[in-house]
Formats: structure tokens, C-alpha cells, sequence
């Protein structure tokens, strides 16, 4: 991978600076990407790999966008930026050079069209490519990423790992001259993964200037011809992997990087949360987490929630005049799912993408019905209840946030819910997430009553409490996947289910969740946890159950 003379794309980035800001974002950036060249962005939240990204892209234009000093230099043609006087990118003329997979897959995709065949073909329609051509170029693309098999589906029925697939899809279907992925690895299962590295390796050798925006080296990254580390939106060192990974930057940048020779994360660990005494998984502030054999020794507690030969089908409706019907030829996602977890106890459930664990978190909570079999809560039956009361009970924290955040202030939104369905406190127990937070960034002192209170305890166990005022939007993803988790901290469920919590977090980050997991079930919460992130489920879980077309294969 020889990278040529001229660069298909370069930045040279003074400042650039966030309307109503006064502190830049990025400052004293360069950027040089040859033809057949793979680039690595590395960095932890909030280091500006993101605002990169969009302004090489096009996505993110200066003037109205930003004020931009620097220049921008695509295949030759120069635009310079002056601050206030910033010429216009004409973006879909950069667009057809620079195919741009954001963080949030969605973003990436049209929301008009009703398969991911027509999806793929969206971009391919408006250059005015023939139908034949277009047929062809979307079977050969799907194929590519995994999704030739789903051709036919709606893409709001896919997974998380799937509608990233169509993301990159859509990205690449065009051939463009530049491919900027932002987290291209987030969400995917192994499989999607192995496709997607060898995507890359594929799209580099035939030319194209591929950039990948990472908060965790995966084994892809490593073949990389360059790594730029950015902290605090500037460039702490740039140069090969070697040179990088020796430099002893990428943890202290929030970096999550492979062990040697394991290809397992290394995820830095509080060290109050050591291994114990045998039999305990850790010590957190005098409660335990007990190991899966420790568990199962003790006198055994009731489940705090059990699903009891569980069925569901995402039934298509079909609307004739004022009625709807039932298409039964609607795929079944769940197929007669026997599972139970008890109190204190952490179950990680894994599978493809697709495999339904999405489905199963929100059958705890109501949110989905099943159409054979039962949930039970604490004991009881969920079914008919209002979902509003099954949450506070079950806190689910969902695989996007912003399917879970709409509120003005992070203050305002961990509040929202307990408005309606206050905080409940066991007589003299300890709060669950006082530990965390006194291990955070301290709890303000304030004298407001309870709901109050529990807001600030559970903003400052994620270490958010310092941006109460702030809006969500405007905080990096790491950020708000953080205060989702706040949101559900608050009310102190008896379960918690958190569906893909590790993806967009950097180490910091997967340190105060880890944190906060292992604290809620030393406190006596279940924890179902859905993940593709196998090591750091075995790190964490006493028990992993792995999901396949809808049935519970294994239990370990």
C-alpha cells in the first residue's frame, strides 16, 4: 500500500469552532490520505474524531456549520477558509467523491425507502443509473457486507449490527474515491466484523482512501499505515502503529486497545474493584458480586424476572380501509425462550446479529408483548400492565440513545421519568449508586428531597454531574450513552437491561460502567446485558446465554 504523491484528500485545520462556542474543537490538525491508503483516527470521547470526520466528509459544512481556519483539499482543488468568510462545499458533489458511515448508522440512510434493496439503490438512483445497472450493483454490495439474504426486509425491522451493515452499504455502493467510517465496528457481530475488515482491505488494495474513526484498535486497525492519536482536538502523535501504540498515549487518550496475543480489551478497572476472596468476582465498598458458583451455592432467591416459553413475531400489518391485519407470513423471532435471573446475578446475553436479543430486552419491560408465552416481573405477571409502571421496575437502557433522550438539560433528563414515578427507598438500605459516585466526580450538597437527591447520585455515578445544564445534543457520544444510563440508574430498578451499553464508550468510559454494573448487582439488581463484546461479557457476566433464531442455545 504505497501512497501516492498527490493526496485524494487533505485538511490542514487551524481552528474550527462550534457556533456559540469560544473554545475550538479542533486545532492544529493535518490531515494527508493517499490512494490505497488505510488511515486511523484514534481517540477517546470528546476528542474531536467525530467533528473531523463530518468536515472531510462534507457532512458538517463551515460558516453556517462552524467557523473554519484552514483549508480543505479534495483531489487537487484547494478551497481555503478564512473564519467568517467560508466559501460553500457543494455536498453532493463532495458526496460523490467521500462515501462518510457516521456514528449513528441511521443518520446515513434515506428513512423514505421501504427494503434495504431500494436503501442500497437510493444513492445510485439520483447520479440517474439505468435499472439494470442498479439491480447489479446492489446484489454485488449487499453481498459484500452480509445483507444479500435480508434484500426484501424493511430496514426499521433490522438489528443495530444490521443497519450499520446497510450503512456501509450505502456508503460504498457508489465506489467513491474516499471511505470515512466513524465506529464502523460498533454493534457488529463477529461475523460482521470479519466482513467488514475484509471489506476494508479489499476497497484499499483497489485504490480507495479508506479512514476509520476509532475509540478501540481493532484487529483491522493494526495493518494500518498510519494512526493519529487526537486528544483535546489536537493531535497528540501521529505515525505507524508501532510508533503509536509504543508511545504509552492511547490509554491515558481513552484509547481501549487489545492485549497482546488475546485480541481481549483491556478495559482499565477501578482498584477497588479487584478479585476478592475465592468464590467473589469483587469487593465494591464492602458488598459483593458473587462469582456464578457462588451464587448457585446459595439459598437460591426467587427470580427477579423470568421469561416462561416466550414467542414473538414482529407481525406486518396490513391496512384495509379502518381494519389492520396480521401477515402471517411474518418471521418468528422468539421461539418458546425459557430464561430467568435472579437477583445480584449479571447475565450477558450474545448472538449474531439479529438473533432477537434486542427483542428479548424489550420484552422485559413491556414494551413488546409476546405473542405465546409469559413474562414475569418480580414474580408477577406483566402482562396488561402500563409499561410506564413495568419501568420502574425494569429500567431498560436502549441500543441508541437518542431513542432515549429529549430533554433541554442532562439535569432535566434524568429527572423526567421519576416525576411521574418517584424514587422508592428501602428503609435503611444504602443507596445503590452512592459507592459510584463517590468514586466519581462528588455529589453536590444540596437539601432537596428525595427525587432530587437521586438525580444527583446517579449523574455524578457516571460522572455526568459537572454538565447538568448542558443539552444532551451537544454532548459527544460517549456522553449521552452515559446519561442514558443515568436516566435508568435514577430510579433504582430491581432489573436493569441494557442492550449493547458498551458501544461509543471509550475506556474511561467502560470503566464507569463497569463501575456502576458490578455496584447495582452487589446492591441486589439483575443485570441482563445484551453485547457482541464476548470478552468483556465473560469479564463481567456469571453466566452468558447465547441467542440463535430466537432460541436460548447455550447457557454457560
Amino acid at each position: 500500500m504505497a501512497e501516492s504523491s498527490t493526496p485524494v484528500l487533505a485538511a490542514g485545520i487551524e481552528t474550527f469552532i462550534y457556533p456559540g462556542d469560544t473554545e475550538p474543537v479542533l486545532a492544529s490538525v493535518d490531515l494527508s490520505l493517499g490512494a490505497g491508503t488505510l488511515t486511523a483516527v484514534l481517540g477517546g470521547s470528546g476528542s474531536g474524531k467525530s467533528t473531523l470526520g463530518r468536515l472531510i466528509a462534507g457532512w458538517l459544512l463551515p460558516g453556517n456549520g462552524g467557523s473554519l481556519t484552514g483549508f480543505l483539499d479534495l483531489g487537487g482543488t484547494r478551497l481555503q477558509f478564512t473564519g467568517e468568510a467560508d466559501p460553500r462545499i457543494n455536498p453532493g458533489t463532495w458526496g460523490r467523491v467521500v462515501g462518510f458511515v457516521p456514528q449513528d448508522a441511521v443518520a446515513a440512510l434515506s428513512s423514505v425507502r421501504a427494503t434495504v434493496a431500494e436503501e442500497l439503490a437510493f444513492g445510485l438512483e439520483n447520479v440517474g443509473m439505468d435499472r439494470a445497472g442498479m439491480a447489479a450493483a446492489v446484489g454485488r454490495t449487499a453481498s459484500r457486507v452480509g445483507l444479500d439474504h435480508l434484500l426484501d426486509k424493511d430496514p426499521a425491522r433490522l438489528s443495530g449490527g444490521e443497519l450499520r451493515r446497510l450503512a456501509i452499504g450505502c456508503a460504498v455502493i457508489s465506489g467513491p474515491a474516499v471511505l470515512v467510517m466513524d465506529e464502523p465496528f460498533a454493534s457488529l457481530d463477529r461475523e460482521g466484523a470479519e466482513r467488514l475488515a475484509l471489506l476494508v482491505r479489499n476497497l484499499v488494495k483497489d485504490g480507495t482512501a479508506v479512514v476509520v474513526l476509532s475509540q478501540r484498535v481493532d484487529d483491522l486497525l493494526l495493518d494500518a499505515d498510519t494512526w493519529v492519536l487526537l486528544s483535546g482536538g489536537t493531535v497528540a502523535i501521529t505515525g505507524t502503529p508501532a510508533q503509536v501504540a509504543g508511545s504509552g498515549e492511547l490509554a491515558t487518550a481513552g484509547v481501549v486497545s487489545p492485549r497482546p496475543g488475546t485480541g481481549a480489551s483491556v478495559l482499565p478497572v477501578p482498584e477497588e474493584l479487584g478479585n476478592g476472596a475465592p468464590g467473589l468476582d469483587a469487593r465494591v465498598a464492602g458488598a459483593t458480586v458473587l462469582s456464578a458458583s457462588a451464587l448457585g451455592a446459595m439459598v437460591p432467591r426467587p427470580p427477579a424476572v423470568e421469561l416462561r416459553g416466550v414467542s414473538f413475531s414482529y407481525r406486518q400489518q396490513r391496512r384495509r380501509w379502518l381494519k389492520t391485519e396480521p401477515d402471517p407470513a411474518a418471521a418468528v423471532v422468539l421461539q418458546n425462550l425459557n430464561m430467568e435471573v435472579r437477583a445480584g446475578e449479571i447475565v450477558a446475553v450474545t448472538g449474531a446479529n439479529g438473533a432477537g436479543k434486542s427483542t428479548l430486552l424489550r420484552h422485559l419491560n413491556g414494551l413488546l408483548q409476546p405473542t405465546a408465552g409469559t413474562v414475569l416481573v418480580k414474580g408477577q405477571d406483566i402482562a396488561g400492565h402500563p409499561t410506564g409502571r413495568v419501568s420502574g421496575d425494569v429500567g431498560l437502557l436502549f441500543q441508541q440513545p437518542r431513542d432515549q433522550l429529549f430533554a433541554r438539560t442532562v439535569e432535566r433528563e434524568v429527572r423526567f421519568g421519576m416525576e411521574r414515578w418517584p424514587v422508592r427507598r428501602k428503609p435503611g438500605r444504602r443507596p445503590v449508586f452512592r459507592w459510584a459516585a463517590a468514586q466519581g466526580a462528588a455529589g453536590r450538597h444540596c437539601h432537596d428531597p428525595a427525587t432530587e437527591r437521586a438525580v444527583s447520585e446517579a449523574l455524578a455515578a457516571v460522572g455526568l454531574d459537572h454538565l447538568a445544564g448542558r443539552h444532551p445534543a451537544e454532548l459527544p457520544a460517549s456522553h449521552q450513552r452515559l446519561l442514558a444510563l443515568a436516566t435508568v440508574l435514577a430510579r433504582r430498578p430491581s432489573v436493569l437491561a441494557l442492550d449493547e451499553p458498551t458501544v461509543a464508550l471509550d475506556g474511561h468510559g467502560l470503566a464507569v460502567l463497569d463501575r456502576v454494573v458490578r455496584c447495582a448487582a452487589a446492591e441486589g439488581a439483575a443485570v441482563v446485558l445484551v453485547t457482541h463484546d464476548l470478552e468483556y461479557a465473560r469479564s463481567l457476566a456469571h453466566r452468558l446465554v447465547h441467542l440463535e433464531s430466537g432460541r436460548a442455545l447455550t447457557s454457560q
